[in-house]
Order: C-alpha cells, then sequence, then structure tokens
C-alpha cells in the first residue's frame, strides 16, 4: 500500500486546519461540564457535602464496599461480602423534619434500610427500620413498647454499646434507640417527630442533634441500593400516639398543660406539651406566617412560670436567659410562605410543676 501523501493547497489548506482545530478545541471546552458533573463514587471512610445534602460513607474494611453520589439526595451502593458498612445522604444536623425517601434496596443476608443519626449529650445512635434482611437488628435488646406511624407498628427497643465505634471515636459507650418496622417497606415517609416522641414517652431521650442520613448498612453481606431522600410533608415535632405494649414499664406521665397561642409581628406561635415523664417533656411549636408575603425569618419567645430548663432543640437555635427561652429559625426554615407553617421541637427538664409558657412571635 502507498503511503498516503499531504493535499497541498497553500492558504486555505492552513485555513481549513486552523478550523478544525479551533472546532477540536471548542468541543473540548463543551465537554467539560459533563466531567465536573459527573457522579462520585467513594469507598474509603468520609463525611461530608453533595448537591445540598450531607453523606455519610463508613466501611470497617476498605474495598468490601462502595457509594456513588448522584443528583440532589440521590445515591447507590454496592457491597460485597462486606464485614461491616454504612452510608446514605441526609442533614447535618438532622431534625424532626418528616424524611421521604425512594428506591431500590436489595439484600443478602443480613442489612437495614433505616433513618439513622446520632446526638451528643447524651450520645445516642438510633435508628428507624423500614426493611432488614435474614436477621432482626432488635434481636437480643430490650423492648420497651410500640407505636404506630406511616401504615405499620414499628416496635421500640433500647441497647448499650461499650468500647465501640461512634463519632466521638473508635472505642465510645453509648446507647442506642431502634424503632423497628413490622411491615417492611423500600420507600414512604417516616414521620421523624412521632419516633422521638415515643422514645421520650418511654424514657429514652435523644441529646443534641448530630447528623441524620436515610442509610444502608450490611453486615456479613452483599447487596445493592439506590436510594433518593428528601425532607417530606409530615408533622414535625407534633404530638405522637403513646407507646404501648413491651416488657419494660414506662415512667407515668403527669397531667399535659393545655396548648398556648401567641401573637405578634406577622406571626403566631402554638405551643403543646408532647410528652411528659414527670421530670422532663418534649415541647412542639409550630409558627405560622400571618402575613401576605413569605417570611425571611422569624423569632419565638416563650416564657415559663417555673424553672423549666431547655436541654436541646431541633429545627431551630436557642439561648435561655432565666424563665425567658428564645428562638430563632434554622438555616433552613426561615422562609415560611404567607399562610404557612413550620415547626420545632425540644426536650426541656423541670421539678414541680409544668405549666405551659406564655409566646410571643416575629417574623422579619
Amino acid at each position: 500500500m502507498k503511503p498516503i501523501r499531504p493535499t497541498r493547497g497553500g492558504r486555505l489548506s492552513r485555513l481549513v486546519g486552523k478550523a478544525r482545530i479551533l472546532a477540536v478545541a471548542l468541543a473540548a471546552v463543551l465537554v467539560v461540564p459533563a466531567v465536573a458533573n459527573a457522579d462520585t463514587t467513594i469507598s474509603s471512610n468520609s463525611t461530608g457535602t453533595d448537591n445540598g445534602y450531607f453523606y455519610s460513607f463508613w466501611s470497617q474494611n476498605s474495598g468490601q464496599a462502595s457509594m456513588t453520589l448522584g443528583a440532589g439526595g440521590q445515591y447507590s451502593t454496592t457491597w460485597n461480602n462486606v464485614t461491616n458498612f454504612v452510608a446514605g445522604k441526609g442533614w447535618n444536623p438532622g431534625t424532626t423534619d418528616a424524611v421521604t425517601y425512594s428506591g431500590t434496596w436489595n439484600c443478602n443476608g443480613n442489612c437495614y434500610l433505616s433513618l439513622y443519626g446520632w446526638t451528643t449529650n447524651p450520645l445516642i445512635e438510633y435508628y428507624i427500620v423500614d426493611n432488614y434482611g435474614n436477621y432482626n437488628p432488635s434481636s437480643g435488646a430490650t423492648k420497651l413498647g410500640s407505636v404506630v406511624s406511616d401504615g405499620s407498628t414499628y416496635d421500640l427497643y433500647s441497647t448499650q454499646r461499650t468500647d465501640a465505634p461512634s463519632i466521638e471515636g473508635d472505642h465510645s459507650n453509648f446507647t442506642q434507640f431502634w424503632a423497628i418496622r413490622q411491615a417492611k417497606r423500600t420507600g414512604g415517609t417516616i414521620t421523624v417527630s412521632t419516633f422521638f416522641n415515643a422514645w421520650a414517652k418511654a424514657g429514652l431521650n435523644l441529646g443534641t442533634p448530630n447528623y441524620e442520613i436515610l442509610a444502608t448498612e450490611g453486615y456479613g453481606s452483599s447487596g445493592n441500593s439506590n436510594i433518593t431522600v428528601s425532607h417530606g410533608t409530615g408533622g414535625t415535632g407534633s404530638p405522637s400516639p403513646s407507646p404501648t405494649g413491651g416488657t419494660s414499664p414506662s415512667p407515668s406521665p403527669s397531667p399535659s398543660p393545655s396548648g398556648t397561642t401567641g401573637g405578634g409581628s406577622g406571626c403566631t406561635a402554638t405551643y403543646a406539651n408532647a410528652s411528659d415523664w414527670g421530670s422532663g417533656f418534649t415541647g412542639a411549636v409550630t409558627v405560622k406566617n400571618n402575613g401576605s408575603t413569605a417570611t425571611n425569618s422569624w423569632k419565638v419567645t416563650m416564657t415559663y412560670a417555673g424553672n423549666q430548663t431547655v436541654t436541646n432543640l431541633w429545627s431551630g437555635t436557642y439561648t435561655q436567659s432565666g424563665k425567658v427561652v428564645t428562638v430563632n429559625n434554622a438555616a433552613y426554615n426561615g422562609s415560611v410562605p404567607a399562610g404557612g407553617t413550620t415547626n420545632f421541637g425540644f426536650n426541656a427538664n423541670y421539678s414541680g410543676t409544668n405549666a405551659a409558657p406564655t409566646l410571643a412571635c416575629t417574623t422579619g
């Protein structure tokens, strides 16, 4: 075969060559965004943010599991004969906002699909388990009762862990809170406040929220998942059904004070005592925008007559000076549409009478 010789053409040939070079360069530039927006696969322990969501990936042994971060709240995992791993997307800090999720989850062996999170002061690891494999994670745990939520009964448990990995180190002592769904599912809405209130009713009090993810976990198993998570439309901080049944007695609740409502500039705040166990309680407050335009921010002032002391609060930030608790919106719920509502909840201690606070509400 004869070699192909270069074509002669003088200036026109050079111009055509330059045009081709420019076309190739332009094509390369146009390709860059696709590469920059490509999904990221993680196989080593890490946490961070991705497309507006917090993510966490932890594996006891590297190389046995991986997590791919997709658009928004979407992620996928695959694991093969893994020792133990937990991965998912969610929020940091976690809240009592309802969580909605969808997707697929396939398990061969011992694995869980759950809303999973941590609190500090006290250090608590909690699970709201919607699906699991061939092993019920509550086996051997102390049953505290049950609660009905989101179309099924969930059984409530607690367990103690010693010298175990946690968000505070590899050798920690902490309590696990469990809610195990009887009718397994993959997808739906989890009304988080129901479980927080039910645990509190059973004497299990969470601390300051750390992260919260819709998690895939595998233990000595193989499988894969493809999950998309978002905040749902549940009743954040609203009262929940009391846990029933179980083998361990629940604290005897004291009478709950009636709800109160307070107004102010542009909004009203309505308080309810979600649960009360005699020395502490869970409060729930709904903030309603009474204006004709969306708010930029809101503030609620709660003034108690007794010695109530807030120990932790979610879906907002707070300060307390004596009997006055001032609550400002969180970063994500300051904008409330005209006529719309948002919520926050809190745990508090007290002695004596637990009378409801007087409320005031302002918007910015």
